[in-house]
Parts: C-alpha cells; sequence; structure tokens
C-alpha cells in the first residue's frame, strides 16, 4: 500500500508541479497570483493537517473520499506544491538563447517551449524529483493517522496484538530503508 500511495501521489504531484509551473512563468498575472497562493498554502500548512482537513472535514460539505484517496490527494496537492517550484526554477535555467533560437528558426513560442525548454528542464529536475519521491516514500506513514492501513499502521496493529513494539518498528524501520535505498538506486541509474 505504501507504494501505491507513493507511486501514484508522485504520478499526481508531478503533473500538478508541472502545470503549476508552467501556468507561474506564464504571462497571465491573475493565473501567477492564484497558483502563487496555492503553493503558498500547501508548502506552508503541514502535512498532517492538510491530510486530517481532506479525510475529516470535506464530508462535512459533500464530498467523501476513501481513507486511500484521501491520502493521495493530500499527499500529491502537498508535493505538486514543492515540485511547481522544483519544475519553475528548472525552466529558469534553460538558457533564454535556447527558446530565442528556436523561435528565430520559425518554430511558435508554445514549439520551442515544449521540444527544446521543458525536455531539457525535466532532466535538470529529475536529481531533486528522486529526493522528493524518496521523501514522499517516508511521508506515506502519516496517512496512517486517516485510517490508511500502510506499512506503519499495519506495524502499529501489529504491535496492538504481539506487544512486540521494539522488533515490529525496526522491521518497518528496515522496509522503510530498503524502499528508500532502492529508490535513491533507480533514480540515480536513470540520472546517468
Amino acid at each position: 500500500v505504501t507504494l501505491e500511495l507513493s507511486i501514484l501521489s508522485m504520478f499526481f504531484a508531478t503533473v500538478i508541479g508541472l502545470l503549476v509551473a508552467v501556468g507561474r512563468v506564464s504571462r497571465i498575472k491573475p493565473l501567477q497570483w492564484v497558483l502563487q497562493t496555492y503553493v503558498e498554502i500547501w508548502r506552508n500548512v503541514p502535512l498532517i493537517v492538510q491530510l486530517l482537513l481532506i479525510y475529516f472535514t470535506l464530508p462535512e460539505i459533500g464530498l467523501t473520499l476513501p481513507a486511500f484517496w484521501a491520502g493521495v490527494l493530500g499527499l500529491s496537492l502537498n508535493l505538486g506544491a514543492y515540485l511547481s517550484e522544483v519544475f519553475r526554477a528548472a525552466i529558469g535555467s534553460v538558457d533564454k538563447g535556447q527558446r530565442d533560437a528556436a523561435v528565430s528558426i520559425g518554430m511558435s513560442r508554445f514549439t520551442a517551449f515544449q521540444r527544446i525548454v521543458l525536455p531539457q528542464a525535466l532532466l535538470i529536475a529529475l536529481p531533486t524529483l528522486g529526493g522528493y519521491f524518496i521523501a514522499l516514500l517516508k511521508d506515506c506513514a502519516l496517512v496512517s493517522f486517516i485510517a490508511v492501513n500502510e506499512l506503519l499502521r499495519n506495524g502499529t496493529i501489529l504491535i496492538s496484538s504481539t506487544f512486540r513494539s521494539m522488533e515490529i518498528y525496526i522491521m518497518v524501520a528496515m522496509i522503510y530503508f530498503v524502499m528508500s535505498f532502492i529508490s535513491s538506486r533507480i533514480v540515480r541509474w536513470l540520472e546517468l
């Protein structure tokens, strides 16, 4: 469940982050303001509070999500705000001259962005994305507070029936370490 949460949340967060970054580098001021507000709110409120708000308060306005999908939504929106800054910085780091050169040979600004700027920005952002994925793996433990039976919650349930907290928490820590270590090696391989 932890891997499923991590992979789904990373996918949606990447899409959100990329769309928000593109919107923030656009020339549409009201859009920039709205997206900046989203980023500031989601980056400055603790993730656990966001998860609790989504799971426990959205039903009060008629939107009930299963715990798993509330977790995916919270993790995605939170990480999406952080990734938008990663993508925005990566887009900004691509030399403006490349975009200008593409436009000078007849490419539209959109095509130049799509074919020249975006691929380079994604390569620049890859190491940071990998780091955020590893952090996301560990942040998934927070969804246990909204009743998602992921790794930590299952460990806690097992402790309540066996009273062997030291062994179980050490095993949970080892499983998180193995998942994070493997993920970091995959990211390192992708960077090559």
